[in-house]
């Protein structure tokens, strides 16, 4: 997401530098235990989070250290200090869900040119600087049901507008080509006006989709395909006194959107199982550091997850899944 942000949240575990590795107390460890380390987009996003009680569940499984860290906001330069310092420490693996695709895949490649494994999950990298992405829904599939759930909230018809983390964020900028494809073959009298950055913050969020409502007095709806956006777009909208003229869907987490979708507000929150997403991260990550999961694989054995398929050089997590008033109160992240 997210991705998919706004809870503060933060988990810092330090190694000690040299060739041996430390949990965070600062003893050296007498298990030779795997490490991986799990790069978030920023550390205090919800999304994120979420997708660290995952991971950490699946670390406690395989008995492996896991070092999580990441900017506190969406900042590329950040991720690049925080992977060179990982090599420095000499970590056996890294997870990554990637800000900038191009700013950190040369930190990612001197990472592998050092042993260590790498996996990015999310957000991808370029292809030469890990061994797998981890994904958690295809991009068309995100794109196509973004683009699907608007126009059906809108009768097929309408102006619409996109606010999303940042313009540079890999993930979303393919959701918005698949969005833009869906809407060009599939509903051609949808219109895009507008789409703006939020800086992965609901406050940025809550005025960027005020200005749109301003500058936009025709518009039918509100997609934001950030978490933080999703209640930011939401607020918005509410305050304005449009709840329910103006339609508001988006990636986000149930549990921060669970009132304004009972309100009313919000018509329809998409995104996949976050938690499990963290979750086969790291059981991905892990079997690639020991060997068992290799180019070619056709799936994965991932735990409580079961056997996950492999496309390409991408684990896929499963599809997106649509959030609305009738199913949300089953769902607890």
């Amino acid at each position: 997401m997210k991705t998919l942000t706004s809870l503060g949240l933060a988990f810092v575990f330090t190694l000690l530098a040299g060739c041996g590795k430390a949990p965070s107390g600062g003893d050296a460890p007498a298990d030779g235990k795997l490490t991986i380390a799990f790069l978030p987009k920023s550390k205090g996003n919800q999304y994120f989070v979420t997708c660290e009680k995952g991971a950490r569940a699946a670390a406690n499984e395989l008995g492996v250290e896991l070092l999580f860290d990441g900017p506190t906001n969406t900042d590329p330069a950040k991720q690049n200090e925080i992977v060179e310092n990982w090599i420095t420490l000499g970590v056996d693996a890294i997870a990554a869900a990637c800000e900038n695709k191009e700013g950190i895949s040369t930190a990612l490649k001197k990472a592998q040119a050092k042993g260590i494994k790498v996996i990015t999950y999310d957000s991808d990298a370029n292809a030469d600087a890990r061994s797998f992405f981890v994904n958690q829904a295809t991009a068309q599939g995100i794109g196509e049901t973004l683009m699907d759930t608007a126009a059906q909230l809108c009768g097929d018809e309408g102006e619409f507008a996109i606010i999303t983390a940042t313009l540079t964020a890999a993930n979303m900028g393919e959701w918005r080509k698949h969005i833009e494809a869906r809407l060009a073959a599939k509903h051609p009298k949808m219109k895009l006006v507008d789409t703006k950055p939020c800086d992965d913050q609901k406050d940025k969020a809550q005025q960027e989709a005020t200005n749109l409502l301003s500058a936009y007095p025709n518009l039918k709806c509100i997609m934001a395909i950030c978490s933080p956006a999703v209640p930011g777009a939401a607020e918005a909208v509410k305050q304005a006194g449009k709840a329910g003229a103006v339609k508001v869907l988006g990636l986000g987490l149930p549990s921060e959107n669970r009132q304004y979708v009972k309100d009313g507000v919000t018509q329809a929150v998409i995104l996949w199982k976050v938690e499990d997403l963290g979750y086969l991260t790291i059981q991905a990550t892990h079997a690639l550091a020991k060997g068992t999961l290799k180019p070619g694989d056709k799936s994965l054995k991932a735990g409580r997850l079961g056997d996950m398929p492999i496309e390409g050089d991408a684990i896929v997590l499963g599809k997106p899944f649509v959030f609305t008033k009738d199913n949300i109160d089953q769902f607890e992240f």
